[in-house]
């Protein structure tokens, strides 16, 4: 039996086309839910036309914390070895886990805990600094050693999997590719309210620039920099939303007549605003994978990143320095890149290679 475990919004958008996969070539899996993120979760499966999951181990409070994570995980290990039957019926099986979201890290001990193989997808990625991005890169590591198939994405990521056991895979691009060129394909199906003038996309969500008054009032004072030139739609995180609250930030932005401040969208809908943005200034590395795979100018709120894709070519890493911001910005044209395509689709490659699972 193949088990798909997932948590967040991000697993599940690089995960379905992998459940797409699998509905394709008519083979059956469970789908495992741990809980971590409910907010959209529902939509998106609509989205991809996935079924709802055949078990959820956490029905509380979406967890937006670090500290959240220590008690939502024991719950969850708890319980699943109260009903290890109910939620792993097969033995002789594969649990896929995805990415750097706590939610991977605790798919693979339940796996492991159920005596189960563990299939990484998005394995190798390394930042080679633990406390940047926290606590991505740290959860990482440790599900890297209970791996017993690596799913790389390029042959970094194969050389980072190198001294860890188990079989690796390399996948050419990121699953993320397949859902990007599914949303592509949909865009005059999608409704969503794009701005009669130029103007550009930003996202901003990763703990250490929220976590921090100080970082994310920065950032905050750059976008409100550069919206004297451009027109900014500002995509609001719940747990970004509530940090600009309580650092009395939010009141600020939303007076500002040149930032629009929008809610979290379905992935078709972002991908429609990124496909008509000029650029994106994100701190998500599954943004700078889109934007990469669409050629479209990114700027990366970040001082490091685990991901190659776009590095000096569409994507410019900010490393906090405002002057490098508004020199990509003021220069955004000459980042435009042609759209990258892939020859085979990445899920199916996964998919092929863990099919006498089924």
């Amino acid at each position: 039996m193949i088990y798909i475990t997932l948590g967040s919004k991000a697993q599940l958008i690089k995960m379905a086309p992998i459940m797409v996969e699998l509905n394709k070539q008519n083979i059956k899996y469970r789908f495992i839910f741990t809980g971590q993120h409910k907010e959209t979760i529902k939509e998106l499966i609509d989205v991809f036309g996935l079924r709802r999951p055949d078990y959820t181990l956490y029905k509380g409070k979406d967890i937006t914390q670090v500290f959240q994570m220590a008690s939502w995980s024991v719950k969850c290990l708890v319980h699943t070895a109260r009903n290890k039957k109910k939620i792993f019926p097969s033995k002789n099986g594969i649990v896929l886990v995805h990415g750097d979201a706590f939610s991977a890290l605790l798919g693979a001990m339940m796996a492991k805990m159920s005596g189960l193989k563990v299939g990484y997808v998005e394995a190798g990625l390394r930042s080679n600094d633990i406390w940047n991005p926290f606590p991505e890169e740290i959860t990482r590591r440790i599900v890297s050693r209970m791996v017993d198939y690596h799913f790389c994405q390029d042959e970094a990521a194969m050389n980072n999997s190198k001294k860890y056991g188990g079989k690796k895979i390399n996948t050419r691009h990121n699953t993320l590719y397949d859902a990007l060129m599914l949303a592509v394909r949909n865009q005059n199906k999608i409704n969503v309210d794009i701005p009669g003038e130029k103007y550009g996309l930003v996202s901003i969500h990763r703990y250490e620039n929220i976590s921090s008054e100080k970082r994310l009032d920065e950032i905050v004072r750059s976008m409100e920099e550069l919206s004297k030139n451009i027109r900014l739609l500002f995509i609001l995180h719940k747990p970004t939303r509530e940090r600009l609250k309580k650092y009395g930030i939010y009141g600020r932005i939303k007076k500002n007549p040149n930032i629009e401040l929008r809610p979290r969208y379905d992935y078709f809908r972002f991908i429609k605003l990124v496909w008509n943005a000029e650029f994106v200034i994100t701190d998500g590395g599954s943004n700078q994978e889109e934007c990469s795979y669409l050629g479209k100018p990114c700027l990366l709120m970040r001082s490091k990143t685990e991901r190659f894709e776009g590095l000096g070519k569409n994507t410019v890493i900010s490393n906090y320095n405002r002057n490098v911001l508004m020199d990509f910005v003021k220069n955004y044209h000459s980042f435009k890149q042609v759209k990258n395509h892939c020859k085979k689709s990445p899920s199916k490659i996964i998919v092929n290679a863990i099919a006498d699972f089924k």
